[in-house]
């Protein structure tokens, strides 16, 4: 009787526990009996399976996008060791929508240069903002020097833009969203810009590649008052924040090796004084090649410190979910939603055929080296940008970066990017 009473308190305790353990979002899909989840039919429809509901109104999602929390108890007795200190509690990217704490009164354009086709949207959105919204509207100085620009005389609104040049003045904190105009490219060209947070981007598709530009210009008016308005779903395109350390040419390190006259270890000692150190934001992907070499590239990847793999072969390239639809799509990557957080490692025509490209999770530092062996030096680039030759002794750090892109969506961050691969891999 006595074993019996203890294996009814403790199904009951079980039975609690897990209870405790239940997501919500769960409720829909499962039952519970005697403490254990039951696989049963979703309460909620989906979209395909009620074209009459999606045709009357807005499709919502009824799941979190990143998925439903997973029950951590495991059999009867088995459940994952609780730590508050390391629960991180993240918003569901499909409940993610912009809000302003103050009304945005300037706003960045963004035009694809050298392209005729763009100045007469390009007057349209800058007489809009500035008319219609009140809106200071900056402008790189470059793209007031076209000459189908600086010969349009109609185009009034010329003195009224505030002007900047790349690399020498900074509009970090000047800017409150961005407008691209053209294809992917701007909206990379724009994220450049800013090394640090990034103000919302509304991109329109008036370029060759739109995977990441989901507005259409038609009806650009009723848009940008909603953006400005504050009422328009973001997705947080995760970034990479990239370490570049080189040697010193002819410098050497007061201190070799951190050891002190003593012989003891200098409790103080940096191993990057007497290195040059550069930090860099990406958001597509950090591409490293052999360069006008015309060897084979031997180059180390690190993954937390330990040696995962010898890449020999035209180079590798490590990509955000965000640049899974560029360079590493060509190269056989997986294109990867951009709210999985993942960084993805893509060899470029590699010498073993048996190393493919591999997810990893964002949170882990990848490090990048020249092999002892190699004959030569590698180079390296970061959307396409700042290239750069790496030798013996240097290194290439990368991280998932705490700045994300805020794309402001069209519709939502699903819908979006399904359309976009429906569009750009037809």
């Amino acid at each position: 009787m006595e074993m019996e009473s203890e294996k009814v308190n403790m199904g009951k305790a079980l039975s609690a526990e897990a209870s405790s353990y239940r997501c919500a979002a769960c409720h829909g899909d499962e039952g519970v009996v005697l403490g254990h989840p039951i696989r049963g039919r979703a309460k909620s429809r989906s979209l395909s399976a009620s074209p009459a509901l999606a045709s009357t109104k807005e499709f919502r999602r009824t799941r979190p996008l990143h998925g439903l929390c997973p029950v951590t108890t495991f059999g009867p007795k088995a459940c994952v060791l609780q730590n508050p200190q390391t629960i991180m509690h993240i918003q569901d990217p499909a409940s993610q929508r912009l809000t302003w704490n103050k009304p945005p009164k300037s706003v960045l354009v963004i035009k694809k240069i050298r392209d005729a086709s763009l100045l007469q949207p390009f007057k349209e959105l800058c007489g809009y903002l500035m008319e219609e919204s009140n809106m200071i509207v900056y402008v790189e100085k470059k793209v007031l020097e076209d000459p189908a620009i600086v010969g349009d005389d109609s185009f009034g609104q010329v003195k009224k833009f505030c002007t900047f040049r790349e690399d020498f003045d900074d509009i970090s904190n000047q800017i409150d969203f961005i407008i691209c105009l053209g294809g992917d490219g701007t909206l990379l060209y724009a994220s450049s810009l800013f090394q640090g947070s990034v103000p919302p981007v509304m991109a329109f598709h008036l370029g060759s590649l739109g995977f990441l530009t989901p507005f259409n210009f038609e009806n650009f008016q009723t848009q940008v008052s909603q953006v400005i308005q504050g009422n328009a779903a973001i997705v947080l395109r995760s970034g990479l924040k990239v370490k570049v350390v080189k040697e010193l040419k002819g410098k050497k390190i007061v201190i070799p090796n951190g050891v002190n006259e003593n012989g003891v270890l200098a409790s103080d000692w940096d191993p990057e004084v007497g290195k040059q150190v550069m930090q860099y934001q990406v958001l597509n992907e950090v591409v490293i090649d052999r360069g006008p070499s015309s060897y084979l590239s031997n180059v180390d990847v690190y993954l937390d410190g330990h040696l995962i793999t010898a890449v020999q072969g035209d180079g590798v390239m490590v990509s955000t979910p965000t640049g899974s639809t560029a360079y590493a799509a060509a190269a056989g990557a997986s294109t990867i939603h951009p709210n999985v957080p993942a960084i993805v490692i893509t060899p470029i025509c590699p010498h073993s055929l048996s190393f493919r490209p591999i997810v990893v999770p964002a949170g882990v530092e990848l490090k990048i080296m020249l092999s002892p062996e190699a004959r030569n030096t590698i180079w390296v680039s970061f959307d396409g940008r700042k290239r750069q030759e790496i030798r013996h002794g240097d290194s290439v750090s990368i991280t998932t970066s705490c700045y994300p892109l805020p794309s402001i969506c069209s519709r939502n961050p699903v819908s979006d990017w399904l359309e976009s691969l429906a569009q750009g891999l037809h």
